[in-house]
């Protein structure tokens, strides 16, 4: 009788940990497409990413290169002070981007341009993302707000 209990209860536990490891490796698929890496413009030129890798670009947009095309499309460079990424986007751009603000880019590195489907601009006078903030300072750059 006791090993029978005991057989049934390792069945029991070698079902749950093949549920377990399936459901994780299910998840994780899923999530693929969804996981985003940032990445600062030092980062892209060292190592350019595969034109079909989607990822994160942040920094400062660099004064004097905003330039407007046709319709929506704007152009742009984000730098971290280390180096600096040519960027193109269409669409309405946030109210608050701005030359010299913190910027954060979602798309892909093509051709030695930073095609953007998504910007975010930073939202008040002290609120930087934090992988901005970290680019920033590993450069060498960063000034605290109200400096």
């Amino acid at each position: 009788m006791k090993s029978l209990k005991k057989q049934r209860r390792i069945q029991v536990i070698a079902v749950a940990t093949v549920a377990l490891v399936l459901a994780t490796g299910l998840i994780g698929y899923a999530m693929r497409d969804g996981i985003n890496y940032f990445r600062a413009p030092s980062q892209v030129i060292a190592e350019p990413p595969a034109p079909s890798e989607v990822f994160r670009i942040g920094g400062l947009v660099e004064e004097g290169s905003i330039v407007r095309g046709q319709g929506e499309t704007v152009s742009f460079s984000v730098t971290d002070g280390g180096a600096s990424v040519p960027v193109t986007y269409t669409g309405v751009l946030p109210d608050l981007f701005a030359e010299n603000q913190g910027m954060v880019g979602t798309g892909r590195y093509v051709n030695g341009t930073f095609e953007a489907t998504e910007i975010l601009a930073k939202h008040d006078e002290n609120y930087m993302p934090k992988e901005v903030v970290d680019a920033l300072k590993d450069q060498g750059v960063y000034q605290e707000p109200g400096s």
